[in-house]
């Protein structure tokens, strides 16, 4: 590094720190002056070696801290001071916080102290997410130390966020999930608004880069139209606002990325479709007369709404009853030029500072004789949680966020990346989330490198791994395991096309049986069978026949029925059956016929009676409940008695569904004895799951001596295919009895 090199950064340093006492929102006094430039030799002392990433000395990041904290927040020298220390203890050796506390006093050490306690606390290597929440707790813990150890720490965040450029780019999602998994609600809700959207906006640019920089480059084409109606709207208003002699400014204020995103997602809409990509605010003056300022928002409001209509249904008043936050403004939507909606914020310039400045400007116009505000009333209320030893810390995190993202979790993927789901969804919809393709090839599931089921509910802050095998495909009990509505269309599509395939072998199937016993594959005798059988549409025919469920004993009693053609004549003349509609005939699904019940997970078959009290029909969502004397009763979920019953006797209840009993699966267990020979476990396994596609749930074999025996248990859907495996099984070599236990 050349002197010349070092000259030029000092001058840059001292230029930075100069503009930090010029740009001080609050008035600084020569005492305040001292103060800070005391703090900066301290932080020029104890960086001195230090370097940023990016080669510059690390003094400008802590100058850059403050100035957020002095100017974009709007905080004291005491805070301005700690914001340039808030790395020095941390750092350098040379620096104890008895050191800053001999040298600043008790406050300054407090804030220091605080912030370097959340700054090792995010340093710990490969922290599972329970622990990365343990972590938050103990970070809003400092709250209660002092408020402004939050407010520096989310500051110090802003800038990292803001020079994240040079870093990995696993470190950039990493710090940007956490990002907006915590800060940005945090900045929320200390009422930092511009700070919070700042950190969304750099949260997706390193979250979602291609999303990011596609609505950015839209926002950046569609600026001059957007300037060329915010002028065509205060021309219509400007001379009615003048003549009632108010003051005023009118402006626009561009939509956020990350809110432009999110209505994108939640609208289903295009970025053109997003109507409302700015708000219109109009900004007035007026005295400190308290009832005064809310006349004239009422006012300009009457105004607004004499030239545009308003949408009743958008009326927003957070000047009678501000937001918890301290928030205070008139929202209305109208319709504005060119027939668009627009939203207008009006404000008053004490209401203006308080929405940027958050918590600064609430206290710079707070009197002495007002009641306990409701940023304290929070912190007392977080405090309150934070201590409660119950609470466990990913669900206190989740808590805290309040209503923000209330209807929706963040979990990670083990890349890092950030995903938002529906509250409730389990892993098999993260699966779909990521890719249709892996939702359809999903076997497993790891939530924080565990194994779990793929029905595991998710909670935010939960890294979720999917584990993929190229033969998984959906089977019906996903339909239990899926909650969003995207991944059930998408599991309910896979197994019609499974159906629809197998009915597509069925047919052939039974092409060739009823040549066999003389009968053509035809309209009309397909309109039997169906009747026949009791079904409703032909594919629920040839389904049936290529699972198995009507086998040649079923056909043969169909073709005997058939063949005794006087017989059958006078039988429909009796029942005076009408054959099936064709349409009706031949439609492409196969439609369930519920006949039988089923009672827990391992969906058993055992005695029940139905309840006089709701009256439940095949089909209906039911649940049983275990009586004292009359066995099992069967009620609707939706029973007048349900609640009651799951509140008091909740042991008793038992799950219970219909089923389709010829759509069921069913297990079995298979004993195998024989002679013990080199490869013979897998020609067992190669006919059980390759020849025949059966699912085998567990499996085990002994050798003793050169005899061996095995135990299997295999899922079935009927006799016919266990039957087919035996006979299989019997012909392998070396296999002396096979025999279903």
């Amino acid at each position: 590094m050349t002197e010349e090199y070092i000259e030029r950064e000092n001058a840059a340093i001292t230029k930075a720190y100069k503009e930090l006492l010029k740009v001080s929102y609050t008035t600084l006094t020569n005492d305040d002056k001292k103060l800070i430039r005391k703090a900066f030799e301290v932080a020029m002392d104890g960086h001195k070696d230090q370097r940023r990433k990016s080669g510059e000395a690390y003094i400008f990041h802590p100058l850059a801290v403050a100035k957020i904290v002095a100017q974009e927040i709007g905080l004291d020298a005491t805070s301005i001071a700690a914001a340039l220390l808030h790395d020095v203890v941390e750092d350098s050796p040379d620096y104890e916080i008895e050191d800053i506390e001999k040298e600043f006093g008790p406050v300054v050490a407090t804030i220091v102290d605080g912030l370097t306690k959340i700054s090792s606390l995010s340093k710990e290597k490969d922290m599972d997410v329970s622990l990365q929440a343990e972590n938050f707790r103990k970070m809003l813990l400092t709250l209660n130390d002092d408020v402004r150890v939050i407010i520096i720490k989310i500051a110090d965040r802003l800038h990292n966020m803001q020079t994240m450029d040079s870093m990995q780019p696993d470190k950039q999602i990493k710090i940007a999930s956490e990002t907006l998994y915590i800060y940005a609600p945090l900045a929320h809700r200390i009422g930092l608004y511009n700070i919070k959207t700042e950190l969304e906006d750099l949260g997706l640019k390193y979250t979602e880069p291609d999303v990011y920089n596609d609505i950015l480059d839209k926002i950046k084409e569609s600026k001059v139209e957007q300037d060329d109606y915010i002028e065509k709207f205060s021309s219509v208003i400007k001379n009615s606002l003048d003549k009632e002699h108010l003051r005023y400014t009118i402006k626009g204020r561009p939509k956020s990325i990350f809110s432009i995103r999110k209505k994108m997602i939640n609208q289903g809409v295009s970025f053109d479709e997003v109507y409302d990509k700015f708000a219109i605010r109009i900004i007035y003056k007026c005295d400190a007369d308290q009832h005064n300022e809310k006349f004239l928002a009422w006012k300009i409001y009457s105004i607004v709404t004499d030239h545009f209509r308003p949408n009743p249904i958008r009326l927003r008043d957070w000047i009678s009853s501000p937001k918890s936050t301290g928030y205070e403004a008139l929202h209305i939507t109208v319709m504005g030029p060119k027939g668009r909606w627009v939203e207008v914020q009006i404000r008053s310039d004490r209401m203006n500072e308080i929405a940027e400045k958050g918590y600064a400007a609430h206290y710079k116009y707070k009197q002495g004789n007002e009641k306990e505000d409701n940023l304290e009333s929070w912190i007392n209320r977080l405090q309150e949680a934070l201590e409660n030893p119950e609470t466990n810390a990913v669900d206190f995190v989740e808590q805290f966020k309040l209503n923000l993202y209330s209807k929706e979790i963040f979990v990670f993927t083990p890349a890092g990346d950030l995903k938002s789901l529906p509250k409730g969804a389990t892993a098999l919809d993260f699966a779909f989330h990521i890719h249709t393709e892996i939702g359809m090839k999903t076997r497993g599931a790891k939530v924080n490198n565990k194994l779990v089921p793929l029905s595991h509910e998710l909670k935010s802050g939960d890294q979720v791994e999917i584990l993929t095998a190229e033969n998984s495909k959906p089977n019906t009990n996903w339909l239990d395991y899926a909650t969003t509505a995207r991944s059930r269309s998408k599991i309910k599509s896979a197994l019609r096309e499974n159906k629809k395939q197998i009915g597509e072998d069925g047919k052939e199937i039974l092409r060739r049986k009823l040549k066999q016993l003389k009968i053509n594959l035809d309209e009309e005798s397909v309109n039997e069978m169906v009747r026949f059988f009791k079904l409703k549409t032909s594919l629920d025919l040839f389904y049936r026949v290529g699972v198995g469920t009507i086998d040649n004993t079923m056909l043969k009693s169909y073709a005997s029925s058939r063949s005794n053609a006087f017989m059958s004549f006078i039988k429909n003349r009796i029942s005076k059956k009408t054959p099936i509609k064709k349409e009706e005939l031949e439609k492409e699904e196969v439609t369930l016929k519920y006949d039988s019940l089923v009672f827990g997970k391992e969906e058993e078959k055992l005695d029940y009676k139905l309840a006089n009290c709701c009256n439940p029909i095949p089909g209906d969502a039911v649940f049983g409940f275990l009586t004292v004397n009359e066995g099992i009763k069967v009620h609707k979920k939706n029973c007048p008695n349900a609640v009651s019953l799951q509140s008091n006797y909740a042991y008793r209840i038992m799950p219970a569904k219909w089923i389709d009993s010829t759509q069921q699966e069913f297990s079995a267990k298979i004993v195998l004895t024989g002679i013990d020979h080199i490869g013979l476990v897998n020609e067992i396994t190669t006919i059980v799951s390759e020849d025949m596609h059966v699912n085998m749930n567990s499996i085990s074999f002994e050798s003793n001596h050169g005899l061996f025996s095995g135990k299997i248990n295999v899922v079935v859907k009927n006799n016919t295919i266990i039957n087919r495996l035996l006979e299989k099984l019997k012909k392998i070599n070396g296999i002396d009895k096979v025999t279903r236990v």
